[in-house]
């Protein structure tokens, strides 16, 4: 009989195509995923992967099996979560939010959480990527788009507005025609707040790109450019002044998302109380 582990972690590197992503995933170094997946072949009797400089590649037998092994892991993930639904007000709910959100709206009111729930316990993950809420990666998502999920949950808990930032100084050292721009990199040229900059900068320069909306806070307060930020970050910073622009600020639609297997559970919905507060 095989490891039940080993085949998850053989699943993971099928679904995401490398050891490292595998890896990342499962939040293990990439020998672990490596070993795993070794021990499953020994197991089974089968070549599930060829091993090549600088990828593995499945083999036929591995595409076979990977594709019951991701059949197995959804009905283990539909049996933990129906587990989940009926559990009482106790237990470990995980969050996942953009990373100034997670940063500067949530974490720091988890405490009036734990006050009003003190067997509730979070595991608050900032990321940019959107987590799997069918595999289990999260249980709630703050997320700016509605997903198209059908097996999701979404509800709109508010929104909030981008407006353009420097520093005083870098204010009074440069007119509208010779400012420079604090910008997403390019895999992000289709978010709405990057081509509201690019709209309003033109044909003046970016000088610098940054995907971290804490480092472009960063950055405008040392005067480097103006940066597009949320109000929530901008405007209680006293190193920062909002920029004049005719042009009308973008805003970004707040959705909280659950699986609809848990979206009854009572410590999922606890926390997405506490979320809307923070958020709405």
């Amino acid at each position: 009989m095989f490891d039940w582990e080993d085949l998850h972690h053989f699943a993971a590197l099928a679904r995401e195509g490398s050891l490292s992503a595998a890896a990342r995933r499962l939040y293990v170094d990439h020998a672990t995923v490596a070993r795993r997946v070794s021990a499953l072949e020994t197991s089974l009797a089968l070549k599930l992967v060829d091993r090549r400089p600088r990828s593995y590649v499945l083999t036929v037998d591995g595409e076979r099996i990977a594709a019951l092994a991701a059949r197995m892991e959804e009905q283990a993930f539909t049996i933990g979560r129906a587990a989940r639904a009926v559990q009482g007000l106790a237990g470990e709910v995980t969050i996942s939010a953009p990373p100034t959100m997670s940063a500067t709206l949530i974490a720091p009111r988890l405490r009036e959480l734990r006050r009003l729930h003190p067997a509730l316990h979070v595991r608050l993950l900032g990321e940019k990527r959107f987590a799997s809420l069918s595999r289990r990666e999260a249980d709630i998502a703050v997320r700016l788009s509605r997903p198209a999920e059908k097996a999701l949950v979404a509800r709109k808990i508010g929104s909030f507005s981008f407006s353009l930032y420097a520093s005083p100084g870098y204010l009074a050292e440069h007119s509208a025609e010779t400012y420079e721009f604090i910008a997403y990199d390019e895999g992000l040229d289709d978010v709405p707040q990057q081509q509201w900059l690019k709209a309003i900068a033109g044909t003046r320069p970016i000088v610098l790109r940054m995907n971290d909306l804490e480092g472009q806070r960063a950055a405008a307060r040392a005067g480097v450019g103006i940066a597009a930020l949320p109000h929530f970050l901008g405007d209680g910073d006293s190193g920062l002044q909002r920029v004049d622009v005719e042009s009308k600020p973008v805003s970004r639609d707040v959705w909280l998302v659950v699986h609809r297997d848990l979206r009854r559970a009572p410590p999922v919905r606890a926390v997405m109380a506490f979320l809307e507060d923070c958020l709405g």
